[in-house]
């Protein structure tokens, strides 16, 4: 382990020689041992141990207990919250999420609770051994996601555990074991019992990533897409738009609100915010979402956007992901699906769906390199300039605030931005014809 005072592994490491020199048996346990046996950077780390919560709370002053029920203690150490959970064994699963009750346990009872082989490992950080009842290393050479005994019994207990083999597979580069993938296809609907924030949090984790394109090809080869939020239309075919968008992006993670739009954008923006709205996004993410898949369309013409319709567009925070999406959304138009490819239906239940075998053609980019020429010629400071004429000038004069008010006061700013007026001067005299006519 990294020897570093200052990181999270640290933290855990001295939890650990805490518990151990007091008796107790405590282990690195989950995802942190499946990430730093793949050489990864673990996301957190989580510590096992057959000291009951009640007996951690004793042993550091500053744990307290996060999940009575299931025997889960935070501890805050060296600036990093980590996980402290006793051995259990988990009771029936009446919710479709959690455990109704658990039962304190061994490290064996553990890990055969646990969702799939590659979590189940433990690992002893004092003594540099990898503990694993479940079969898990094995799995990890091998690039298999595989559940922990019966996956229709894995699955069943907590529906949500289907998303997250989806997530693992396409970040990992690995393949769902065939026993596993068709109860996934089978029990699919159950996602139907999920709370929408709950499947947002494992799809955005999918869709951000670099690996969003492989995970969304498996999403539709196990038929999890039509369970995910009312509204979806779903592209299926060998050669699906939004497969090819998916892939188009660049090759690091990117914002939820950019991942979104290009899956929607092939839709209005009204189904898109109904489909944010489903699925229980904050208002700024609905409304970037909705904004770019609003806009997007307006770019896709971009030879007809006058001048002061692109500087609104640039004036938004959202403008540089607009940018990006119309390079991607320009890409995916000029790439075919090579055979193998994609996510139909003829990729084997447990394969691993190959998104990015795409031929791509000299994409025709051309809208977009006029649209960055353009937005480079114009003047930062020209393009929210604050309007020359206030409605307070326009009452001064006579006028009476109502609609015919507010239009006045658009076609001036109007001409504001697209440089036909550049003084107050002309701005009045522009809405004073205006109110004539």
């Amino acid at each position: 382990m990294n020897s570093n005072p200052h990181t999270a592994g640290h933290a855990a490491l001295q939890i650990v020689k805490k518990l151990r020199t007091d008796g107790h048996v405590a282990l690195l346990a989950g995802g942190c041992v499946r990430d730093m046996l793949l050489n990864r950077t673990p996301k957190d780390y989580d510590v096992a141990t057959d000291a009951h919560p009640a007996r951690v709370q004793e042993l550091f002053s500053k744990a307290r207990i996060v999940g009575a029920k299931f025997g889960v203690v935070l501890i805050r150490k060296s600036g990093f919250d980590i996980e402290v959970a006793t051995f259990r064994s988990d009771g029936p699963y009446s919710d479709g999420r959690h455990p109704d009750a658990v039962t304190f346990g061994t490290e064996i009872e553990d890990a055969r609770r646990r969702d799939f082989t590659i979590n189940g490992l433990f690992f002893d950080p004092l003594d540099d051994r990898v503990i694993d009842h479940v079969g898990g290393r094995d799995d990890l050479t091998a690039g298999v996601i595989r559940t922990i005994g019966d996956p229709d019994h894995r699955f069943t207990e907590d529906h949500l555990r289907m998303l997250r083999a989806v997530r693992l597979a396409a970040r990992l580069g690995f393949t769902i074991e065939p026993l596993t993938a068709s109860a996934i296809a089978r029990l699919a609907p159950n996602l139907n019992a999920i709370s929408p924030e709950r499947i947002w949090q494992e799809l955005e984790e999918i869709l951000t990533a670099p690996s969003r394109a492989t995970g969304w090809a498996l999403l539709v080869q196990l038929g999890l897409c039509d369970h995910l939020v009312g509204g979806l239309r779903i592209d299926r075919g060998p050669n699906s738009a939004m497969l090819r968008r998916l892939t188009a992006f660049c090759d690091e993670p990117i914002d939820p609100a950019l991942a979104l739009a290009g899956l929607l954008c092939d839709g209005e923006a009204d189904a898109a915010e109904e489909i944010c709205r489903s699925l229980r996004l904050s208002n700024r993410l609905t409304q970037a979402v909705v904004w770019l898949v609003r806009s997007l369309p307006m770019l896709r013409r971009q030879s007809e956007l006058e001048l002061a319709d692109l500087k609104i567009l640039m004036a938004d925070p959202e403008w540089t992901w607009l940018l990006e999406l119309l390079r991607v959304d320009l890409t995916a138009a000029n790439t075919v699906g090579l055979p193998g490819g994609g996510a139909d239906s003829s990729v084997p239940l447990g394969g691993q769906a190959a998104p990015t075998q795409w031929a791509a053609a000299d994409a025709d980019l051309s809208a977009y390199e006029s649209v960055c020429r353009r937005a480079e010629a114009i003047d930062p400071a020209d393009v929210g300039p604050p309007p020359l004429l206030s409605g307070d000038e326009l009452s001064a004069i006579g006028m009476t605030p109502g609609p015919r008010f507010g239009e006045i006061l658009k076609s001036v700013y109007r001409a504001q931005l697209n440089s036909k007026i550049a003084t107050r001067e002309e701005a009045m005299a522009m809405a004073v014809e205006l109110m004539k006519s």
